[in-house]
C-alpha cells in the first residue's frame, strides 16, 4: 500500500513517503527507500506499490540518465513504455513465488528541474494486474495516494501539515485493511532549482 504524496508549483517540488515496507509471503516488515534521486539532473523518482519493481525501474532510469542526449522531458515519455516492457515479466515472476496477482501494482511520480521549461515537472504513472497500458498523467499541483482521507484540505508544503496529512493516510490505510500497510516515519524530498533535500521528517 504506502503513502505517496507529491505538491508541484514552478519554484519547488516535494514528495513525500512513508517508510513501512513488508515481504508480500511473510508479511515480515522492513524499512523501505521509497523515493530515490537522479542528483545530477535534479530529479527525484517516488513509488507505491512494489518496491522490487520499483527498484527495477529506477535502475533504468539510473542507466539512461548517463546518456549525454538525457533529458528529463525523454524520460518521462518513455517511462509508461518500460512499465509495460517489464510489467509482464514481473506478473510472471510473482505468480512463480506464490505472491497473488490482486495485490500487484506500481504507482511511480518522476519530477524535478526541467531546464527546457525553467520550472519544475512531474508525471504520475500507474500499472495494476489488468491488461491495459501504464497510465500516464502530467501533474499541475501534485498527487495523494491515497487521496480519500485528505478531501477538503488545502494544499500545503508546511511540513507540519505534510506529516499530518501522512498520518491521516496511514491510519485510513491500516483501517481499510485490518493490518498494517503503511507507517514507519515519513520521509520527504525538496526540490528546488540546483538542490534536492531529504528530510527524515518524523514517525507516523
Amino acid at each position: 500500500m504506502s503513502i505517496l504524496n507529491v505538491l508541484l508549483r514552478p519554484d519547488q517540488l516535494l514528495v513525500a513517503v512513508d517508510t513501512w515496507a513488508e515481504d508480500a509471503l511473510t508479511h515480515k516488515s522492513s524499512v523501505g527507500a521509497k523515493l530515490l534521486l537522479i542528483p545530477q539532473h535534479n530529479l527525484v523518482l517516488a513509488s507505491r506499490g512494489s518496491a522490487q519493481f520499483f527498484l527495477k525501474i529506477y535502475e533504468l532510469c539510473l542507466q539512461a540518465s548517463f546518456r549525454a542526449d538525457f533529458t528529463m522531458e525523454q524520460l518521462m515519455a518513455e517511462l509508461g513504455l518500460v512499465m509495460d516492457h517489464l510489467w509482464p515479466d514481473y506478473v510472471r515472476g510473482a505468480a512463480e513465488a506464490g505472491i497473488a496477482r490482486d495485490i500487484l501494482h506500481s504507482e511511480l511520480v518522476l519530477g524535478g528541474w526541467s531546464p527546457k521549461n525553467s520550472r519544475m515537472m512531474a508525471t504520475a504513472y500507474a500499472k495494476d494486474v489488468g491488461d491495459g497500458p501504464a497510465r500516464v498523467q502530467p501533474l499541475e499541483g501534485g498527487v495523494a495516494s491515497p487521496g480519500e482521507p485528505l478531501r477538503g484540505r488545502q494544499d500545503s508544503f508546511e511540513l507540519g501539515a505534510v506529516l499530518e496529512a501522512g498520518r491521516l493516510q496511514m491510519a485510513y490505510l491500516n483501517e481499510s485493511v485490518g493490518r498494517t500497510v503503511a507507517g514507519g516515519r515519513l520521509v520527504v524530498a525538496d526540490l528546488r532549482k540546483g538542490q534536492a533535500t531529504i528530510t527524515d521528517l518524523a514517525e507516523l
